[in-house]
């Protein structure tokens, strides 16, 4: 599995206050195309934070099926990428964060189905849905998106890293 650490703060592992545990999941299907949630003019992987008591598989098929309303059955899964982020002050909290963010892939041509999905309210208010996209037109469609909304710096720059360590280990070429 390949990490990555984002430190711009310069701070030591003796520093972190906090550890928050994430997982994400590039839901491929079998035409090459992609599913994405889409919210507050941002894209992202669906995906979202480790419960107590759960295993980092369970979370992604907790969170796949919250977002997309997608149940994922007898998938083996195994992590790919792990982003860690430090953050100093996190959000203004005065704790600093360590963020570890584990990528998965998930391949599956299970439809999307709102109807069965349990959004949460933040969720809610950015007017979420799921978009399914070719997995040729990604990296223009998240480019493209850069200026919609500020967070995008970062989320896009970590979406794109994401997609190039997946066509490099699934052999699909990359530019």
């Amino acid at each position: 599995m390949k990490e990555i650490l984002y430190n711009y703060d310069n701070l030591k592992a003796e520093d972190i206050d906090e550890v928050v545990i994430r997982t994400k999941g590039l839901i491929i299907n079998s035409s090459n195309e992609i599913t994405l949630g889409y919210s507050h003019k941002t894209y992202q992987f669906p995906g979202g934070h480790l419960e107590n008591g759960e295993s980092l598989e369970e979370c992604l098929l907790r969170e796949i099926e919250e977002e997309t309303g997608i149940k994922i059955k007898d998938a083996i899964l195994k992590p790919f990428e792990k982003i860690t982020y430090y953050s100093k002050n996190y959000h203004g909290s005065g704790k600093n964060r360590e963020n570890d963010i584990y990528f998965y892939i998930v391949n599956t041509d299970a439809k999307f189905d709102m109807n069965n999905s349990k959004l949460d309210e933040w969720e809610k208010e950015g007017n979420f849905m799921v978009k399914t996209l070719p997995m040729e037109n990604i990296e223009q469609v998240l480019i493209d998106s850069l200026s919609d909304n500020p967070i995008n710096k970062v989320i896009v720059e970590e979406m794109l890293e994401i997609i190039k360590e997946y066509k490099k280990i699934t052999n699909i070429d990359v530019d």
